[in-house]
Parts: structure tokens; sequence; C-alpha cells
């Protein structure tokens, strides 16, 4: 009990998140309706319905977590759609967003389906740039062949979105909102209410702790994990120190890392 802290302290710790942030992002897209709002205005389809959504720390996860699913919704007609959201342009997007949608499909494969019967994946990747520098809010990357121009479906619907580019558009209104630390707009009603329940009501807030709590206790051994190979990389550069000595104290996946850290040099 004596660890519990006020709500009022608990809207001090989040009142700074806003839409855009991976951790407040994945507590925001745990809900229908911001979810079913949100892609019928990026995917232009007013009859959209999303009947389920699974987030990365949802009991639902069954892809794990070398997966990223800031928030993945399945579609009325069985369409599963993912949505990732990225602030920091300090990545390759594109393979990110390969790989996510791959690992998706995979994983919800049958031993011997057929290929045709492998689902369509729909990848929404909203990030706070512009990814293609083409001043467009919104961005649709098919597949084509080269000597033809002719655009194929293999199943993967990739559609880009950014909260840089203003274009008066609705989506870029939407879209401004992720950047935005309080939303109260009747345009976007779903938002609106999520955001408030997030930043202003006990439940809502204390769902937003324990999802910082765990991003911070997974910042805290990532570093130590940094640290770590680190020492197993100056062990062995300077003390050639034996694999059995190091994991003594260290683990097999630091020493692993640092192995392949030192033969990339």
């Amino acid at each position: 009990m004596g660890n519990e802290i006020t709500i009022e302290e608990k809207k001090k710790k989040v009142r700074d998140f806003r839409p855009i942030d991976d951790a407040f992002f994945e507590v925001l897209a745990d809900d229908t309706g911001f979810c079913q709002e949100m892609l019928r205005i990026l995917l232009d389809d007013e009859e959209l319905i999303v009947e389920e959504v699974i987030v990365q720390s949802s009991e639902r996860n069954i892809y794990g977590r070398s997966v990223r699913l800031d928030a993945l919704c399945t579609f009325e007609d069985g369409k599963k759609c993912n949505v990732e959201v990225q602030r920091s342009d300090d990545d390759d997007h594109l393979r990110r967003v390969r790989f996510n949608a791959s690992s998706i499909a995979v994983k919800d494969s049958q031993m011997g389906q057929k290929f045709r019967e492998i689902e369509d994946i729909i990848v929404v990747y909203i990030s706070k740039f512009d990814i293609f520098n083409a001043n467009r809010v919104i961005y649709h990357v098919d597949s084509v062949v080269r000597e033809t121009g002719y655009a194929i479906n293999d199943g993967l619907i990739r559609v880009f979105a950014n909260a840089q580019i203003k274009d008066g558009t609705i989506a870029s209104e939407y879209l401004d909102c992720f950047l935005k630390k309080e939303v109260n707009n009747a345009s976007f009603p779903e938002l609106t209410k999520r955001m408030n329940y997030l930043k202003h009501q006990e439940g809502g807030l204390q769902a937003v702790c324990e999802v910082m709590e765990r991003y911070e206790k997974k910042a805290a051994e990532e570093a130590n994990m940094r640290a770590n190979i680190k020492a197993i990389k100056k062990m062995i550069h300077e003390y050639h120190a034996t694999k059995e000595s190091i994991l003594e104290d260290y683990s097999e996946e630091e020493y692993r890392i640092a192995i392949r850290e030192l033969a990339e040099k």
C-alpha cells in the first residue's frame, strides 16, 4: 500500500504523453472504437468494422515480442491490419514493415496451406515525419512489375501516414492530434473519449502507468545488457578471456552478441 501513488501523481506522470509515443499508443490503441475510427480515416473506408485489437502487452498476443504489435486489428471480413507508430527516424522503416508483416503471416499460416490461402495483411505505418519527403500525408506503397508498370496483388497492403505534412484533409487533421498532449475534437469522438479516459480517469491513468513501468523496466534491462556486452568485449580484447570464464558471470546471449560485434569491426 505504501508504494501506491495518488491520482494527481498519476496525472503528472502521463500528462506529457502523446499518441505518437510508443508506450502511450499501446494503451490508447487497446480499444476497438478508437482503432475503428482511426482506420476508417486513414484507409478512407467509412464502412470498415474492427472486431478485435491485440496490442503488444495483450495476453492474446501469440506473435512473440520480436514482432512489434502496436495494434493488430482484425476486421469483420477476417483481414488483419497491423498499425505501427514511429516517432524517431532512426531505422529502416520499409524493412521493419516487411519483417513484421511476414512474421504475422508465418505465425498465422497452417502446415500444408496453399500459398493462395495465405491471409492478406494491411500495414498502416504512422510516423511523426514524412518518410518519403514528398510532401504528402498518406502514401500507398505497391509491388509493381518494373517492365510494365503494373501493380500486382501479393497480399500485402502498405500505407504510410505522417503527422508532419499539413494539407487541410481530414487525415491530416487527425494525424496532427497525434502530436498533442490533450485532444478535444468533435470530428474525432473516439480519439477524444479515449484520450480523456487515459489522461484524467483513474482506470485509464492506472493502465498507462502500468505500461510505463514495463517500458522503464525493459529500458533498464537493455542498458544493463549493453554494459555487460561492453565488459565482455573488453575482457576478450584486452585480457584474452576464454568463453568458459566469461560465462561464469555473463549470459550466453551477451557473449554471442559481443563476439558478433567484435567480428563486425
